[in-house]
């Protein structure tokens, strides 16, 4: 079982930072890809950032420059991160951790965190 815990939003005013973490835990073999998504009121959930294994990063048009998607593994568990700065209004979300991974077989599976609030106000 795969297991995905985000943190870090918070209430940030506009302009500054936030740094969401995601640490995946459970029985993962390979991680394939990794992504960031955000879910505002009323609007479907987007893609804000993206990136397969050996290939490089994807970024909507709305966070380009402004944020960016990494991995570390610490602690034996597989830590992935979204680098927020210059945060706008319009980046209030709840923000979903996902990955897709290997697990007990060839498959490769989709798995989602729980989301975290990033409100950013004016």
């Amino acid at each position: 079982q795969v297991q995905l815990v985000e943190s870090g939003g918070g209430l940030v005013q506009a302009g500054g930072s936030l740094r969401l973490s995601c640490a995946a835990s459970g029985d993962i073999f390979s991680i394939n890809y990794m992504g960031w998504y955000r879910q505002a009121p009323g609007k479907q959930r987007e893609l804000v950032a993206h990136k397969a294994s050996g290939g490089g990063p994807n970024y909507a048009d709305s966070v380009k420059g402004r944020f960016t998607i990494s991995r570390d593994n610490v602690l034996h568990k597989n830590m992935i991160y979204l680098e927020m700065n210059s945060l706008k209004p319009e980046d209030t979300a709840v923000y979903y951790c996902n990955i897709g991974a290997q697990t007990t077989g060839w498959e490769v599976d989709d798995f989602w965190g729980q989301g975290t609030q990033v409100t950013v106000s004016s």
